[in-house]
């Protein structure tokens, strides 16, 4: 048995979801925010497209590039100092973010110099955002034993799927007054969560005494883990960036209402991810099984949505495909953590953080490739990727 299963190297310290949960839905509403708005605010300081499209993608390039450094500091640092440097961290680059955009849309500084101002804050945002989720999750495996763990990351998951939701519909809210001020009020968001993770998240000792050990990402006992946190991530944001386009080609409706179908959509999004992740909690099942079922069920809400002719029947399946990815995305971090030893936990949930980080990167490029060639591809093949993903047994499968 891994030292990280043995509840006898557990804590016995209870840990408080509470300031993780928070933690993890204030920066996702801050994040999704600057997505909401990026279009208005690109098109009035003369942004080309790919400008605003880089802008979103610079900070899934940074989050991988560093979650697993972020993952080897939670080691030798311990989980609440990193937590706390991350959500800090994110705060000020949040605030960077205000100023230059308040600055931006007073005095127009031209398309070039907001493209490099905006890359440079959100990659300042996207640095100390990987070092969130995998604190917390690293935290989780630390603490919570191995069967209790997936109910303890889909309580994670459904905190940044509320985010989802209510970050765009709040920045939609509040740009009727101002597109700067989203930014404004989204900004003390993160703040709070660095105040309430530095005086609720008490100090928790690692479960090990000796030096934390590295982990390759080649490491077998990670092959599937990293394989199911890529493809899920790759999946969830092909649908995200080719939903609009398809209300156009496929359903043949004009901008404004291809736009508001796509909003609904995303919007179902996330309450399927609520949903699902809510119903895990009274669930025993073992991250394998999650994957399984998760990801059949939403294969076949893509598969559906290749021969979606109306706005309800997509939204429909939009529904169906986020409510399997609300089992599979705390599964494939609960088997990563349940198949390493304690000593390893902060590297793991680095290399988790990095594999989904990946997909959210290569997904939009992919995607639209793949849309060029036929509006249905990018759902037939996800769905088809999920298949695979899902049911494809591995030699070190012990249970199903």
């Amino acid at each position: 048995m891994n030292v990280a299963q043995d509840p006898a190297n557990l804590s016995a310290t209870r840990l408080d979801l509470r300031p993780l949960l928070l933690a993890n839905m204030a920066c996702t509403m801050s994040m999704m925010a600057f997505v909401a708005l990026i279009g208005p605010i690109a098109r009035l300081l003369g942004m080309a497209t790919w400008q605003a499209g880089a802008a979103v993608t610079v900070a899934g390039v940074v989050w991988v590039l560093l979650a697993r450094p972020w993952g080897r500091a939670a080691d030798r640092l311990g989980r609440r100092r990193v937590l706390l440097l991350g959500s800090a961290g994110f705060t000020l680059a949040y605030w960077l973010l205000c100023l230059f955009i308040e600055g931006a849309l007073r005095w127009l500084p031209g398309a070039t110099l907001a493209f490099i101002g905006l890359m440079l804050a959100r990659g300042c945002i996207g640095a100390f955002y990987a070092a969130i989720p995998v604190a917390c999750n690293a935290l989780i495996a630390d603490h919570v034993e191995p069967q209790r763990r997936a109910r303890a990351m889909a309580s994670l998951g459904a905190a940044n799927a509320v985010g989802l939701v209510v970050g765009p519909a709040l920045a939609a809210l509040l740009a009727r007054h101002s597109l700067s001020l989203p930014f404004h009020v989204m900004s003390l968001l993160p703040a709070g969560a660095f105040i309430c993770l530095l005086f609720t998240l008490k100090p928790q000792p690692l479960p090990h005494s000796h030096a934390p050990n590295p982990v390759r990402l080649g490491d077998p006992r990670l092959r599937r883990p990293l394989l199911v946190a890529f493809s899920a991530m790759l999946a969830v944001t092909v649908s995200q960036i080719v939903v609009g386009f398809f209300a156009l080609d496929r359903l043949h409706l004009g901008p404004e209402e291809a736009a508001q179908t796509a909003g609904i959509a995303l919007t179902t999004v996330g309450v399927a991810l609520i949903l699902a992740q809510v119903l895990l909690r009274r669930l025993e099942w073992p991250p394998l099984k999650m994957i399984r079922v998760g990801a059949s069920v939403s294969a076949l809400g893509f598969a559906s949505g290749a021969l979606a002719t109306s706005a309800p029947w997509l939204w429909g399946c939009y529904f169906v495909a986020a409510a399997g990815m609300g089992f599979v995305f705390p599964a494939f971090s609960a088997l990563a953590a349940n198949a390493m030893h304690a000593s390893e936990q902060g590297a793991t949930a680095g290399s988790i953080g990095a594999a989904q980080g990946m997909g959210a990167v290569i997904g939009p490029l992919t995607g639209t490739l793949v849309y060029a060639l036929d509006p249905r591809l990018p759902f037939l093949a996800v769905a088809a990727l999920l298949l695979l993903v899902g049911l494809w047994p591995m030699p070190h499968d012990k249970r199903p």
